[in-house]
C-alpha cells in the first residue's frame, strides 16, 4: 500500500500549486469586487472579466479540464484517485474550479453525456462544454416534494409523437443564473406506474426553449453566489424532440445514480481543500492577536482545536482517497459504502475546522473580511445539496447490518 501520488500527479500537482499562488490567490478580492460592482451597476448575473481572463492561462498551463476520466475525448484522462488531491487543491478558493473548467454542475453533466449520451448528443452539447464556450445546469431538485429521495420527483416528460413534453417546476437549478447557461438536463417521471426505480428520464433541455420561466434566485445562507446562482425554473409545455432522451425512457434513476458517483468525490476533496485553508488561517490569526496576555496560539483550546482539526482534515483525506480509488478499481456499486462514509464525514468535519477558524477571528470570521464565512455557508448546504447526512447514514447502516445478518437456512 503506498501512500505518495503518483509521479504524474505530484508534477500536476506542483503546477496547480504554483498557478494557484500566482493567479487565484492574489484575485480573490478582484472576484468579489467586480461582483459587487455588476450588482451596483444593475446586473451581478454576468460572467466576470477576472475569471475570463485566467481560462486561457489554465488551458496554456495544461490545467484545463483535468476532472475528464479517460475517455475518446481525453486519452490521458485521470482517475477518480489521481484528480481527488488537484480538487482538493481547488476547493481552496470556492470561484477557481471554473477557471480550470472543473466546477459543477458542469463536470457532472459532461461526464453524463460521455457516459449515456449518443454521438450526437455530445457534438451538439459536450464538445462546447469541455472548451467552456457554455454552461449547463441539472435540474433535479423540487419544492413541492423530498428530493432527497428521487423517486419522488413529480416533474412530467410525456410522449407526444416525436417529442416530449415537460411539465413542473424545479429550483436549487445551479448554475443556472450564468447568462451563458445553454443546456438543462433535467429529471422528470415518463411512467408513473413503472417499476419504482423506472419511471424516470432524463432529457436534454435547451434553456431557451420556450415554456421555460426562471422565476427566481434562491438565496443561500443570505448569499446568491452571482453569477453562478440557484434558480426556481418553472417549465410549462415544454417542447424537446425524442432524441433527447438520455439513454432511454425509465433510465433516469440509473443514471443519477452513476453521475453523482464522481461528483461525491470533487465535492469532498473540495470539502478538504476548504478545511486546509480555513485552518492556515486558523493558525496565522492565532499567531498574531494576543488575547489576555499572550498570544491565541498559546491558548490552550486553541492548541486543542488546531490539533483536532489536522486529525480531522487527514483522516477525511484518507478515507475520501480510499474511496476514490475503490471506484476506480471495483466501481461504483462496489464503493457504495465508502461514497457514503465520505460524504458523513468530510462536509461536516469541515464545518468544524471552519467553525473554529471563525472563533479564532472572532468578529472578522463572519464579516467578508476572510472567505470563512462564504466558506461555512457553502459546507453546510453541502450537506444538504449533496444529499442528507440522514440518507447516507441510513444506506451505510443498511450496509453493515447486512454484512452481520445470518443467511437463510
Amino acid at each position: 500500500m503506498h501512500f505518495d501520488y503518483s509521479p504524474k500527479v505530484q508534477q500536476l500537482r506542483a503546477r496547480l500549486i504554483e498557478f494557484f499562488d500566482a493567479h487565484i490567490t492574489p484575485n480573490e478580492r478582484r472576484f468579489l469586487d467586480e461582483v459587487a460592482a455588476n450588482r451596483a451597476a444593475g446586473n451581478a448575473w454576468q460572467p466576470t472579466r477576472v475569471i475570463e481572463e485566467l481560462k486561457p492561462l489554465a488551458r496554456a498551463a495544461g490545467l484545463w479540464n483535468l476532472f475528464l476520466p479517460q475517455s475518446a475525448r481525453a486519452l490521458e484522462g485521470l482517475s477518480n484517485l489521481e484528480y481527488a488531491p488537484l480538487c482538493e487543491i481547488m476547493g481552496r478558493t470556492y470561484w477557481a474550479p471554473e477557471v480550470f473548467n472543473c466546477s459543477a454542475p458542469d463536470t457532472g453533466n459532461m461526464e453524463t453525456l460521455e457516459r449515456y449520451g449518443t454521438e450526437a448528443q455530445k457534438d451538439r452539447w459536450l464538445e462546447p462544454l469541455l472548451r467552456g464556450e457554455i454552461r449547463s445546469a441539472f435540474l433535479m431538485t423540487e419544492p413541492e416534494v423530498a428530493s432527497s429521495d428521487a423517486t419522488n420527483i413529480e416533474c412530467r416528460i410525456e410522449r407526444d409523437g416525436d417529442h416530449y413534453v415537460i411539465n413542473g417546476r424545479k429550483w436549487w437549478s445551479s448554475g443556472a443564473g450564468d447568462p451563458r447557461c445553454q443546456l438543462y438536463i433535467v429529471m422528470g417521471k415518463t411512467d408513473p406506474e413503472a417499476p419504482r426505480h423506472a419511471q424516470q428520464s432524463m432529457v436534454l433541455v435547451p434553456a431557451n426553449t420556450p415554456g421555460i420561466t426562471v422565476l427566481r434566485a434562491l438565496p443561500v445562507f443570505g448569499y446568491d453566489d452571482a453569477p453562478h446562482g440557484h434558480m426556481e425554473i418553472e417549465l410549462k409545455n415544454v417542447r424537446v424532440p425524442a432524441a433527447n432522451v438520455l439513454l432511454g425512457e425509465g433510465r433516469g434513476f440509473e443514471i443519477a445514480q452513476g453521475r453523482l458517483g464522481p461528483g461525491r468525490i470533487h465535492h469532498c476533496m473540495r470539502s478538504i481543500g476548504a478545511a486546509e485553508r480555513a485552518l492556515e488561517l486558523m493558525c496565522q490569526r492565532a499567531n498574531s492577536r494576543v488575547a489576555f496576555g499572550k498570544p491565541l496560539a498559546a491558548q490552550g483550546v486553541t492548541q486543542e482545536r488546531v490539533a483536532e482539526s489536522r486529525c480531522q482534515i487527514e483522516q477525511a483525506r484518507l478515507l475520501t482517497l480510499k474511496a476514490a480509488y475503490m471506484m476506480d478499481t471495483v466501481g461504483n456499486k462496489a464503493a457504495q459504502a465508502e461514497i457514503a462514509m465520505i460524504k458523513i464525514v468530510a462536509p461536516s468535519m469541515a464545518l468544524k475546522v471552519i467553525d473554529w477558524a471563525i472563533q479564532v477571528f472572532g468578529g472578522a470570521g463572519v464579516s467578508d473580511d476572510t472567505p470563512l464565512a462564504m466558506m461555512w455557508a457553502h459546507q453546510r448546504t453541502l450537506r444538504l445539496a449533496d444529499g442528507p447526512d440522514e440518507v447516507h447514514r441510513r444506506a451505510l447502516a443498511k450496509l453493515e447490518l447486512a454484512r452481520h445478518t445470518p443467511l437463510p437456512r
